[in-house]
């Protein structure tokens, strides 16, 4: 039998673990000794000094006692000022499937800029993007602002099977991967295989609007980035999060879709916050790019249902259990029976109007209600629905992608809600947008004003005849 060693409980035993490590001199209270070959260079200005935000605390889960950026250190040409560089790796390799010098990080430090990782520079970052097409079209202008405010940045996307379709409207994001981040239950194999692949990708900063809890904020950590950014459960749920994350974001809601076209605007401010001589960067337009492929194929698609370019109306939002609706997740009242659609469609002249259906079998409906000489399109994918709204003359929808997707399109619309609250939330500054706002009194989508539908359709009509 093997012999039992018994441990003496003594505190000696464990006197190394409780001793304190010695003190080591933070780099934002000290002044560099390396630096001081840098005193012929000019003094740094009060005004200057005032422009580093000490306000700006970091996560107190980490450090409660750090209060963020000295302004008494003075900083040499090692740490410039403004934003990053673009990248100044050589041109990729087209005769090698791998690129040219793509080396995980600390492999080609000679072509990295030497304080990358203290500026808090950002190459590649990765946006964990929760819910489907609305929310990830909404999260467009952050993607932008990424681009704007870290020039040569590599963006990739997590999102769900249907959030990635967004993804074919975005020329700034790279690769995008499907991955349910609202899965509470993923299979072990896929959760495994994730974490992995974005480990080996090496991100400098990873953004999520999940809100997190102690198992999302562990996914996260588990990916090795530098800067690990999430929304978090504004309740218990939140719990332990914090240890894990670089930076959090509290919201008002349990569903953030709930916050409407401005639903990510905690994590906007902070991407785009002033930093030494960096200015805020300001939030762009929601903007979606088309390629020729898909106008073409949806040219086609139209041109068989019996219409021509720019001589419809595409009327979306017709009462369906099909995911390819398009609906927020903030806005559940948001599609209308197909035969309010016929009293609301009645008094169009000037413009014929396409009805897009999310499945086959609502086909026989519409038909059915409207007449044989209605005009149905087929539209699954949101591309596909933003290439057939560029070649209208407007949209009649109510709270669904299609109105968004008119908005970054430029193109009048007409948005039916259940309540003005929704309105204001979701479409924002409506004039600008050249929106027409129609808001049930009731709360109900369903008992929306139609004859105020048909009046805003007169002056619909009227505005795209002068056009």
């Amino acid at each position: 039998m093997a012999a039992t060693y018994l441990l003496p409980l003594n505190a000696k035993a464990f006197s190394p673990l409780l001793t304190n490590p010695p003190s080591i001199p933070s780099i934002h209270s000290t002044q560099l000794p390396f630096l001081s070959s840098f005193d012929h260079q000019p003094q740094i200005s009060s005004t200057k000094r005032n422009n580093i935000h000490t306000n700006a605390k970091k996560n107190p889960w980490l450090d409660p006692f750090d209060d963020g950026e000295d302004p008494n250190m003075e900083y040499g040409s090692l740490f410039s000022d403004g934003k990053q560089e673009e990248d100044p790796r050589p041109p990729d390799d087209p005769n090698n499937p791998y690129g040219f010098l793509k080396f995980p990080a600390g492999y080609s430090v000679e072509i990295a800029s030497l304080a990358s990782k203290v500026r808090g520079d950002v190459r590649r970052c990765c946006c964990v993007v929760s819910g489907g097409v609305y929310e990830n079209l909404l999260f467009f202008p952050a993607i932008q602002l990424l681009k704007d405010r870290y020039p040569g940045v590599q963006i990739d996307v997590l999102a769900s099977e249907r959030g990635k379709q967004t993804y074919e409207l975005n020329k700034n994001v790279r690769w995008a991967d499907v991955y349910d981040p609202d899965d509470y239950f993923p299979e072990p194999a896929e959760y495994t295989d994730m974490i992995g692949l974005l480990k080996g990708r090496y991100y400098d900063m990873v953004l999520s609007t999940k809100l997190a809890g102690l198992g999302h904020a562990a996914f996260l950590f588990m990916t090795t980035a530098r800067d690990r950014v999430s929304y978090v459960y504004p309740n218990v749920n939140a719990a332990g999060a914090g240890l894990l994350l670089s930076e959090t974001f509290k919201p008002d809601r349990l569903n953030l879709s709930e916050g409407g076209f401005n639903m990510y605007h905690q994590m906007v401010d902070w991407l785009g916050r002033p930093f030494r001589d960096v200015p805020r960067q300001p939030l762009p337009p929601l903007r979606v790019s088309l390629s020729r492929k898909l106008k073409d194929y949806v040219e086609e698609k139209y041109t068989k249902a019996g219409v021509r370019k720019g001589k419809y109306i595409v009327i979306h939002g017709i009462q369906s259990d099909s995911k390819a609706s398009m609906q927020s997740k903030g806005d559940a009242d948001s599609l209308l029976p197909i035969e309010v659609w016929a009293q609301i469609v009645e008094d169009i002249r000037d413009f014929r109007p396409v009805f897009v259906i999310p499945h086959e079998k609502e086909r026989e409906n519409v038909v059915e209600v409207v007449g044989e000489d209605a005009r149905i399109v087929f539209i699954t994918t949101p591309g596909q629905l933003a290439a057939l709204i560029n070649d209208s003359v407007g949209v009649i929808a109510t709270n669904t992608a299609a109105i968004q997707l008119a908005h970054a399109r430029e193109k009048p619309s007409i948005g039916l809600f259940g309540s003005k609250e929704k309105g204001d939330l979701f479409v924002p500054q409506a004039e600008e947008k050249k929106c027409s706002v129609i808001s049930s009194k009731t709360g109900k989508l369903i008992d929306v004003d139609v004859q105020a539908v048909k009046n805003a359709i007169q002056r619909f009509n009227v505005s795209l005849a002068l056009v």
